[in-house]
């Protein structure tokens, strides 16, 4: 086999079987019997292969006699070799002797693995994946990567030391953290697997014949700083041992044939309220705070929220925990919302950058090429994650980048997922990349020193603002609920751009952006954030110089229809309508008219909440009409369930059942979820107030179904609110509580007052059925103060139930005991009255669950 050298620099060639001139062996081998029968071979002319055909043995036994590989030659092999060589007597017994000096002369000692300072804390999903890996021999190269402070290095320990006993030869341990050159990687193996050369030429060779067939396992322990001379030693190594085996750890692969990498994970964070120990972060806070001296007894849900921050970063958690010797549990997770900067002052005796997140961050920085230290800050632009071509505007500053700047974004990328600065996630075909938040923070740090933050936010704004303009078109229709899932996924993003948008005083785009997401705001129950960021945007355009809103008419009449309509989804009905109205002359002047289609829809929508079915009728019938004019299939079908729902408000259960089937036929052909949903919750709901309870449960499951799946919440909410009432019909008072309280709790988060109404009173209606009237009256009296406050009165379909529900609760109390329950319930915050009504100073076990 040929020699191939890496480099003057590493100081190391790849060893093969030769026939014993190579410099550097004898220093090794001295005198023994390996060196004796080299120069008994050499003196008798013969090479190894000679000496093996005469002696009958083979070329490696030969080759490991004289290497010292093989140091207990038995007596008949002596005789053959002795009988080949035709040695004298004398020079027999010398080789017999000096065999026997090296039987019992004691083998090199290895470096053992050291003994870890505290206990492993979780981590046995991760012992056992990769004790499988080695000790298995499914590979012979694993890395175990990982950023830093993940803890690596106390995986690497605890893994070397449970593997003892699968190599018989040993497990050696070689720290590489120390080293400042990369040519000391080879000294620092031979020096862990008791090889003491003088001269370091050929050493990786010297070290390959030392280990030969040995059946051991090398642990390299911190390679990132020297990785590419470590992967050329274990490729080398691998390429000659047979039956060894290497454990590595580091921040960055070693990039050589076989290997298997293992990404180390955070430690579990806490899922359970109710079990928050389970948690093997929260152990480890809590073990090390203990070990301070501190006492973290009913304390565990302000743990649970210091490594949630800290994202199970074992080092972060540690260098936390650490804190409690000067802070408060409660005061140090506080701090961390702010800032990571506390996490330092870790143990002395721990290296530089295991003694603060920053040093452990900012050693991995420093390895970095110039061109990834640039695109490293860059990237810390994204919040919650990003894909390739966000990542290829950003870097190129091209709202289009072409192929070569994505390749180029991907090649960076890459590179820094390699060096375990990025972590990526596939979900459904699509690459997701992101940031540990303690690394992103470190980043941002280096993005601002550069003076590069504000171009980067500006490109990170206008990719997302493209990005919710082309989502727009695509919320209604076959593709609806992949252009909401990717909203969602890009959500902390869209914050960031609209804050950018809005602290730069940037009126176009922050009218493009807030006016692009209305409908997903709406659609994923984000009322109150997007209605925020409209009103702001229209703020911003109100009080800009004239110049800088010229040509923005469409965006303001769009940002204006998607103010009211969130603000009419809070049963903000005044501040609606205001906003509707403006958009409505808006859209006339510019002659949109499937925006003033879209605006009486809205304004419909106003009327039809506040009680007023005739303007409601009216304006959803001249929305029709305009939709019809621009043979708009979808407005049409959306006019005739808007009609259909008006319909059956109003008591009309036939017109309202035509008209949502209607509107259910055309929204499937259409492909619209959202309109499916609705239909099927305006059907279910007819089929209820008809009696048909198997049909209107069939209807109202298939809504629920479909509004989970799409994460439409209001859907959700109806779907729930009319199954409950179907259950509280046929008797089941206990499933009808369940899903009111469900409905209820979806409707009071979205901020809809006016639904929140109507599932208080029929809550009052099953707690009447219970025989609970004082908390019936509650939450009527509850219902009661909602409706006041909104200006809605009860939908004229739900009058005779509500009726029916006051009647009985008014014969079974008294005037006073009524009055005194129906005026708590008014009292009470809308926010407060799913915690029950107050029990009576009398009545200690009472509740206020029905």
């Amino acid at each position: 086999m040929a020699t191939a050298t890496c480099g003057s620099e590493t100081g190391w060639s790849r060893p093969v079987p030769s026939d014993g001139s190579r410099r550097g062996s004898d220093d090794v081998q001295g005198a023994g019997f390996g060196g004796l029968l080299r120069r008994h071979r050499r003196e008798a002319g013969l090479s190894q292969e000679g000496l093996a055909e005469l002696a009958g043995l083979s070329v490696d036994a030969i080759a490991a006699l004289e290497r010292g590989r093989r140091r207990a030659p038995r007596a008949h092999t002596l005789r053959l070799l002795a009988d080949a060589l035709h040695l004298a007597a004398a020079d027999r017994a010398e080789l017999t002797a000096a065999a026997r000096r090296d039987t019992e002369s004691p083998q090199p000692q290895l470096r053992r693995v050291p003994a870890p300072p505290n206990a492993l804390i979780g981590r046995t999903t991760e012992l056992t994946a990769t004790k499988r890996l080695l000790g298995q021999r499914i590979t012979r190269l694993l890395t175990l990567t990982g950023p830093g402070g993940v803890g690596k290095t106390r995986l690497t320990l605890a893994l070397a030391a449970e593997l003892e006993d699968s190599f018989q030869d040993g497990v050696c341990w070689i720290p590489l953290a120390s080293l400042t050159d990369p040519s000391g990687v080879a000294p620092a193996v031979a020096a862990a697997t008791g090889l003491h050369p003088m001269d370091t030429a050929g050493l990786v060779e010297v070290i390959a014949e030392q280990i030969g067939r040995r059946t051991m396992l090398l642990v390299f322990d911190n390679c990132s700083h020297v990785v590419a001379t470590v992967g050329q030693v274990c490729a080398a190594l691998l390429e000659y041992c047979p039956n060894l085996s290497v454990l590595a750890s580091s921040r960055e692969l070693l990039r050589v044939p076989g290997e298997s990498v293992y990404v180390v994970p955070a430690l579990a964070l806490p899922h359970d309220e109710d079990n928050l120990e389970a948690s093997a972060a929260v152990r480890l806070f809590v073990d090390r705070a203990t070990a301070r001296g501190y006492d973290v007894d009913g304390q565990l849900d302000q743990v649970a929220r210091v490594v949630r921050r800290l994202e199970g970063m074992p080092l972060a958690i540690e260098l936390a925990a650490a804190r409690t010797n000067v802070m408060t549990i409660e005061e140090l997770a506080s701090e961390l919302e702010t800032s990571f900067g506390i996490l330092a002052g870790g143990s002395r005796t721990a290296s530089p950058r295991q003694q603060s997140m920053y040093g452990a961050i900012e050693w991995s920085h420093d390895l970095l090429t110039p061109a990834e230290r640039d695109v490293f800050a860059q990237l810390s632009v994204f919040v919650g994650g990003w894909t390739l071509s966000a990542a290829a505007t950003v870097m190129s500053g091209q709202l289009s980048p072409g192929p070569l700047e994505r390749a180029e974004a991907l090649d960076l990328t890459g590179r820094l997922v390699d060096k375990s600065l990025i972590r990526v996630i596939r979900h459904n075909g699509v690459a997701r990349y992101y940031m540990l938040a303690v690394i992103r923070e470190f980043a941002a740090g280096r993005l601002a020193a550069a003076g590069m933050a504000e171009e980067a936010a500006r490109r990170h704004a206008h990719f997302y603002i493209a990005l919710a303009e082309e989502a727009e078109g695509q919320l209604r229709g076959v593709n609806q609920l992949q252009w909401l899932d990717r909203l969602d996924a890009e959500l902390d993003n869209l914050r960031a751009a609209m804050a950018w948008s809005l602290r730069t005083r940037s009126v176009d785009e922050a009218l493009r952006l807030a006016g692009g997401l209305w409908l997903f705001c709406y659609l994923r129950g984000h009322y109150a954030e997007g209605g925020q960021w409209l009103e702001r945007a229209l703020v911003l355009a109100d009080t800009a110089p004239a110049l800088e809103v010229e040509g923005l008419a469409a965006a303001c009449a769009k940002a204006n229809l998607g103010a009211g309509m969130l603000a009419f989804l809070q049963c903000e009905y005044d501040a609606a309508t205001a906003r509707l109205e403006t958009a409505l002359a808006q859209y006339k002047q510019l002659e949109d008219t499937a925006g003033t289609a879209l605006v009486l829809q809205r304004l419909g929508g106003v009327a039809r909440e506040r009680g007023d079915y005739a303007a409601a009728e009216d304006l959803h019938c001249q929305s029709f009409d305009l939709y019809e004019s621009l043979g708009d299939r979808s407005g049409m079908a959306w006019a005739h369930n808007h009609l259909g729902f008006v319909a059956w408000l109003r008591g009309d259960l036939d017109v309202g059942a035509r008209r949502c089937r209607r509107a259910r036929d055309s929204f499937r052909l259409l492909g619209d979820g959202e309109g499916i949903a609705w239909s099927l919750i305006s059907l279910g709901t007819i089929a209820q107030y008809r009696g048909e309870l198997v049909e209107a449960e069939d209807l109202l499951q298939e809504s629920l179904a479909l509004s989970q799946r799409l994460g439409y919440r209001e859907g959700v909410a109806w779907s729930l609110n009319q199954l409950g009432i179907v259950e509280r019909r046929r008797g089941l008072t206990e499933r009808a509580v369940h899903l009111l309280d469900e409905s209820l709790a979806e409707h009071r988060d979205l901020g809809d007052r006016w639904r929140s109404a109507s599932v208080l009173e029929e809550l009052a209606s099953v707690a009447q059925q219970r025989g609970r009237s004082e908390y019936a009256a509650f939450l009527l009296g509850a219902a009661d103060g909602v409706r006041e406050v909104i200006g809605a009165p009860v939908p004229e379909i739900e009058k005779a139930d509500h009726l029916a529900t006051r009647t009985a609760i008014e014969q079974s109390l008294d005037r006073r005991a009524f009055r005194a329950a129906w005026s708590a319930g008014r009292a009470a915050p809308l926010a407060a009255v799913a915690d029950g009504y107050p029990p009576a100073p009398s009545s200690p076990n009472r509740t206020g669950r029905l």
